[in-house]
């Protein structure tokens, strides 16, 4: 298996690229979509692309399989982005075509779980990015992480296994209803030791 990470320097289309997750948190892709019309030049924008690659897994259907940033491409999308830049991670187009998402599994580059956590087929991931649910515990889980709640940390999809834990413990409807009383549930849930085996979790210590 190559590891490239080289760049692409001619750019593919943002509809062409391949997710290898089934959601993303619609309201951090707004928060993306806010930041990228700050940057009110197109000058600014293209150096901003430039900056934000696309990392991707060559599949062997020469598809590009986007395996992180899945949030900035749907914002892109959403702002009418036509073009974008990728990183090639990994060249996977010598495998075989049924063991492909076996494959990508194993490297845990795939999270095929809905909105609800339950696992699907790898037939059931979308095929574009236009075709992303929105998973507002992953929102949750994002803003969770941004205001201090846990660690950022490597683990891949850590935000999504934050996610599950928050979807346990609160409802969809009062995330949507009321994100700032979530977020304040989020917080307490976070220190508790029923977190403490989560990645990036940096609760209080036990008492001796």
């Amino acid at each position: 298996m190559a590891n490239t990470r080289e760049p692409l320097l001619q750019p593919i289309p943002i509809l062409s690229l391949r997710p290898t997750q089934m959601t993303v948190g619609m309201r951090e892709v707004k928060e993306k979509r806010k930041r990228w019309r700050e940057q009110k030049s197109k000058r600014k924008q293209a150096e901003s692309l430039g900056k934000h690659m696309i990392p991707v897994v060559l599949g062997p259907d020469h598809n590009h399989y986007v395996i992180d940033h899945h949030h900035l491409a749907r914002a892109l999308y959403d702002e009418g982005v036509k073009d974008i830049l990728v990183t090639v991670v990994a060249d996977l187009t010598m495998v075989d075509k049924d063991a492909f998402w076996g494959v990508l599994d194993n490297q845990r580059w795939v999270y095929p779980y809905d909105a609800r956590g339950v696992r699907h087929h790898f037939n059931d991931i979308p095929k574009s990015i236009a075709k992303l649910k929105d998973d507002p515990f992953r929102s949750l889980a994002g803003e969770l992480r941004r205001a201090g709640g846990y660690a950022k940390d490597v683990t891949p999809f850590s935000e999504f296994l934050w996610a599950d834990l928050l979807r346990r413990r609160l409802s969809r409807k009062d995330v949507e209803a009321d994100f700032d009383k979530a977020m304040e549930k989020a917080l307490d849930l976070a220190k508790s030791q029923d977190a403490i085996y989560l990645p990036g979790w940096c609760g209080p210590a036990s008492e001796d």
